[in-house]
Formats: C-alpha cells, sequence, structure tokens
C-alpha cells in the first residue's frame, strides 16, 4: 500500500489539489482500468461540469443536501465537490478498492472537512443504507447495473448523474450487447450518437416508472469516448406515467437518411427533450464565477445544448445529405441561413460539428445541395 501511495503524482482541478495515481496520462480517451485508484485526465471537463450542477442544484434548494460520488476512484470528483462548493451539504465517497481508500481518505485529511463521508464498501451497499439528493454514477462501462439501486436511494427532485462509456454498444457496434445490456436494439449510423443516448434515458425512466417516479432530463451529451447524463426525478404515478409516455420503440426507417425498406426496429428510445433550456442558461451564468480547467469548452457545449434544447429529435449533418445527393457539402452556416430563410426551425447540434437539427423534410433540405 506504501508502494501504491509512493507512485502518486499532485493534480490540481478547479481549485483543488489531490492525489492521484495516473493509470492514463492521456488528454482524451477512456483510460486503461486496473487495480489500482483510477485517474482518467480525459474527464475533467465532466467533472468540471458536475461542479457546476450541484453548486445550481444547492442554490436552488437552499438547504441541506446530501451528495454522492458514487464511484470515487482517485476521489478527485468528491474532493472537488467538497471543496468547491457553498452552501449545507454532506458528501459521500464511495469506493471499495482498499487502495483508493487510502488515497481519498489522505486527500480528506489536507483539507480537514466536516462534512465528508467515506465508504469503504460496494455501491449497491451504499445506496441500499442511504438517501441522497444528488447520486453521480461514473464506472468504467456502462452505469446500468446500478441504476435500479440509485432510484430506490435518490430523494424526490433529486438529480442522477450518469456516465457511460460503453459507447460502441449503444451505438450499435455490438447489438447483442446492447440487448443484453440495455433490453435494446441499437442503431449504427447516422446519429447513432443520439440514439444510444436516447436508449440510456429510456432505460433509466423504465427504471424510474418502476418505483412510481419520473424523470425530467437536464441536460445530456456525447463527447469524445462517452455519454453523460443528468435527470432530475419526480415522485409520483403522474410523473412516471409522463415519463414512459416518452419511451418508444421505431422503426429505423425513420431515422434519417435511413433504408426506407427495412424492418428493424430501434429502441426503446426517450423521444423526450434531452435538455433544459433554462437549466442551461442558469449554468452558464454561474460559469462567470468559476475557476476551471475546461471553462472554454464547457462554456461552447452549453451553448451548443441551448441552441438545440427545443429541437426535435435526430439530426442530419452537410457530409451525410451531400454523400446522399451525390454533391459536395456546402457550408453548415450556408445550410442554416437557407433553412431559416425558407421559415424552417434549423440549429446546429453539438452531436456532430458539421450537424444540424430541422424540422424541414429531405426533400426540402435537398433543395440547397442540387
Amino acid at each position: 500500500m506504501v508502494m501504491i501511495l509512493d507512485k502518486t503524482s499532485l493534480v490540481t482541478e478547479g481549485t483543488t489539489q489531490v492525489k492521484v495515481f495516473r493509470s492514463n496520462t492521456a488528454d482524451r480517451g477512456p483510460g486503461v482500468k486496473m487495480h489500482v485508484p483510477f485517474f482518467n485526465p480525459a474527464m475533467e471537463l465532466n467533472r468540471d461540469l458536475s461542479v457546476v450542477l450541484c453548486q445550481w442544484l444547492l442554490d436552488k434548494r437552499k438547504h441541506g443536501l446530501v451528495l454522492l460520488d458514487g464511484l470515487a476512484a482517485s476521489g478527485i470528483r468528491g474532493v472537488r465537490l467538497a471543496n468547491e462548493l457553498q452552501g449545507d451539504f454532506t458528501v459521500h465517497l464511495c469506493e471499495r478498492n482498499t487502495d483508493a481508500c487510502m488515497l481519498i481518505q489522505q486527500n480528506l485529511n489536507q483539507y480537514k472537512f466536516e462534512n465528508v463521508h467515506l465508504h469503504e464498501d460496494d455501491l449497491q451497499v451504499v445506496l441500499s443504507r442511504n438517501r441522497f439528493d444528488y447520486i453521480d454514477i461514473d464506472p468504467y462501462g456502462s452505469p446500468i447495473y446500478f441504476i435500479d439501486a440509485a432510484m430506490r436511494s435518490i430523494k424526490n427532485q433529486g438529480i442522477l448523474a450518469c456516465t457511460a462509456t460503453d459507447t460502441a454498444a449503444l451505438c450499435g457496434v455490438y447489438p447483442k450487447v446492447c440487448q443484453r445490456r440495455y433490453g435494446a436494439f441499437s442503431y449504427h449510423g447516422l446519429g447513432m450518437h443520439e440514439v444510444g443516448i436516447r436508449i440510456l434515458l429510456a432505460n433509466i425512466a423504465q427504471a424510474a416508472g418502476r418505483y412510481e417516479k419520473g424523470i425530467i432530463p437536464l441536460l445530456c451529451y456525447a463527447t469524445d469516448h462517452y455519454f453523460r447524463i443528468y435527470v432530475m426525478i419526480r415522485l409520483g404515478k403522474s410523473s412516471a406515467n409522463e415519463s414512459m409516455q416518452q419511451v418508444q420503440i421505431l422503426s429505423e426507417s425513420v431515422l434519417p437518411l435511413a433504408k426506407k425498406n427495412t424492418t428493424r426496429m430501434v429502441g426503446p428510445l426517450w423521444m423526450g427533450l434531452l435538455h433544459q433550456k433554462q437549466v442551461l442558461k442558469q449554468l452558464r451564468t454561474n460559469l462567470f464565477t468559476r475557476q476551471l480547467g475546461t471553462k472554454h469548452s464547457l462554456w461552447k457545449l452549453l451553448m451548443l445544448l441551448e441552441e438545440e434544447a427545443d429541437a426535435s429529435p435526430f439530426y442530419y449533418t452537410t457530409e451525410a445529405v451531400a454523400q446522399f445527393c451525390k454533391t459536395h457539402p456546402p457550408r453548415l452556416s450556408t445550410v442554416l441561413d437557407y433553412l431559416h430563410t425558407q421559415k424552417f426551425d434549423a440549429v446546429k447540434t453539438h452531436f456532430d460539428p458539421t450537424g444540424f437539427k430541422t424540422n424541414a423534410s429531405l426533400k426540402d433540405i435537398q433543395k440547397i445541395f442540387q
């Protein structure tokens, strides 16, 4: 154990400095799973956003909240929450790896927190024994194994935050894995990242419904190697029923530029909104007061999410439409301007740098490409 701690190095994120064991020193990518405390520098934006969103929740609720860093690993997220948030709250960190807990405790000791609790235990056990206002599940792989327990543990109007790095399964590369893990038919083609997020949300909505709870996605995004979702949980049969009305199985033929003669199905998918525009505006406002390493990138992401918040599901890309029309793609700005002049809704999407969402038909879109 001493040898493990000797291999640590200091890392600063936000205004917090902690010791971590670097299992991956790259700035991008999912990292490599190891038996030692796990730290992935590529997830800094992910952690920055969790700090900003938890502060929003504290400002909104204005009474003592209980926050959980469910799979703490190096503990950097939980330590950052304890150090960087302002308000009346308690932070719990859960990690079953003994070496990781030693490292986390060492990091906690330097700050002398009085509102932090470390659990060296299995997450399922911690969720079964406690109730939380915020649960963060950031696993190596799929969060699905913890969703049911999280639904029993989450308080009314609490927030469940999940990261999924099994994007290959959710995006149709491994359809049998998606069927086995999520009970869903995946899709591999244009828009597969949005389909993947909607599969994950549908599964969470179904889990919530089993406990007469509903979900309201606050923001969901795909970036690099992972999906990230934040959903507010609402207690009650009516909330559960409203959520389940947003869960549908679609014919693959209705997806943008998909084959029209296919009999394949996709889903179940969450067909409701992925973001709440007002929440995104408030998060962007809160960014002004934050010292964050990914502040500029996070600002751009939240702007894009806000722009597409009210858009219809699924998107096109200029490259895909151009290939369909057997021509060269125009600039994205040209496409958007044209659609606006034709009185259609059209916005950029964060899912693809050349992607756009619109209520225009493919026939209307094709006119600018021909």
